[in-house]
């Protein structure tokens, strides 16, 4: 028994088509989605393509499969890929801080660039702010496409649990730092006395959730400091998020939606589809991760369960022979002889085995179930299949099985 999904997502090609420039692996967490976007880069560039693989989840796993020692802010080039076609891979993992002080050395002359570094309000802000690390993914996403140096660019986004920040961020701090509250925070050296102190009192008040650990008048003159530094750096911030949010709405780019076969994370994916419809971002399908199958599928379950009962029945009458066994006690003083436990027989083999095809049975059923609950609310959506693997992901071999499964759609008959 195997899921079969009513509008199947052919990957390759979209790898292979030219106008596909930008493929975004978007879900919640620990569904896979790390995986995945390594395994389409790697199968993307052994079919001809130069690709990067920029990552912005925390975890290390995409170097190891890599085979590349850590990854940093710089496109790292992989080794070891088969570039028979002329393809290239490249991979690299998002430095928040990093990125938001290129844009800083980017925009501004060498003094002023030096004064905003140092400044204690930016680095709090660079190292912290709720969003900056989804807008700096932006950011470094509209860099390396400006650079037009690769074919295609595959974006692993952080995990979301309840909306796509990676979406919404670039408007939230583009907004803060081009917006009001820079500007309120400014008012108390532009009103002073009591009036300024209301200002202040004001400003704290909206920044200390986020900045709490610079507090009192400190808190105004760095934010002083920094605006003043910024005057004209930042002002690019909000133009330039609109010209990555409208990149991500081009036809060059195409979202996958990663999810496992369980309940919450269909709930996910359902939620981003729906999203991503609303903001006319182009979806090219989901990715169904870690399904279950059998090679016997034939077999349901409930026989599966009946046919063990039988067995095990069967051997107990044939046990017994419908006679009481008689045990012959040792005699007194000699060494007692500890009985040998004895080997399992073909029978309970055989019902072990039953139940264990019926607990998998079940699995895909259910998985079935959740599947099919999906499907009847967005039929729309095309689907590709990946089996449940036996073990962890841990080098190029493993990524490039991975990709031939996207590929194919996924067998989740007879794997493991």
């Amino acid at each position: 028994m195997t899921l079969d999904p009513q509008a199947p997502l052919d990957v390759d090609p979209l790898l292979d088509d030219p106008a596909t420039r930008i493929v975004v692996c978007c879900g919640s967490g620990g569904v896979g989605k790390t995986t995945t976007a390594a395994a389409l880069g790697l199968r993307a560039a052994e079919r001809g393509r130069k690709v990067v693989v920029l990552t912005i989840d925390p975890a290390r796993r995409l170097a190891q499969s890599m085979g590349i020692d850590s990854l940093d802010n710089t496109p790292r080039r992989v080794k070891d890929i088969d570039d028979a076609a002329g393809g290239e891979l490249h991979a690299m993992m998002l430095d928040m801080k990093r990125t938001f002080d290129e844009i800083v050395e980017a925009h501004a002359d060498e003094e002023r660039a030096k004064a905003i570094l140092s400044n204690p309000f930016y680095q709090s802000l660079s190292a912290g702010f709720a969003g900056t690390q989804e807008y700096m993914a932006m950011e470094k996403l509209g860099q390396l496409r400006s650079r037009d140096e690769w074919d295609l660019i595959v974006v692993d986004t952080p995990p979301s649990r309840s909306a796509l920040d990676f979406l919404d961020a670039p408007t939230r701090l583009g907004s803060f730092l081009d917006g009001k509250l820079i500007r309120l925070l400014m008012a108390p050296a532009k009103v002073g006395g009591r009036a300024g102190m209301k200002f202040l009192n004001v400003g704290m008040s909206m920044m200390t959730g986020t900045l709490g650990k610079l507090l009192g008048g400190q808190l105004l003159r760095d934010v002083q400091t920094f605006v003043a530094a910024m005057d004209t750096t930042f002002g690019g911030f909000r133009t330039r998020a609109d010209a990555t949010y409208k990149l991500l709405q081009a036809p060059g780019t195409a979202f996958l939606v990663v999810a496992a076969p369980e309940r919450d994370a269909l709930r996910e994916a359902a939620y981003f589809v729906e999203r991503l419809a609303a903001e006319r971002m182009p979806l090219a399908g989901l990715v169904l991760n870690r399904v279950h199958g059998s090679g016997a599928g034939r077999l349901s379950a409930e026989r599966a369960l009946a046919a063990a009962e039988n067995l095990d029945e069967r051997r107990i009458v044939d046990q017994t022979g419908g006679k009481e066994e008689v045990r012959t006690a040792p005699a007194p003083g000699s060494p007692a002889v500890a009985e040998a436990p004895s080997d399992p027989t073909t029978e309970q083999l055989t019902a072990g085995l039953l139940r264990l095809h019926a607990e998998r049975m079940q699995v895909v059923a259910r998985e079935q179930r959740t599947r099919d609950r999906f499907t009847a609310l967005h039929p729309e959506v095309a689907v590709t299949e990946v089996a449940a693997l036996p073990g962890d992901v841990h080098d190029l071999a493993g990524l490039r099985d991975i990709g031939h499964r996207l590929a194919a759609g996924g067998n989740p008959a007879g794997a493991s």
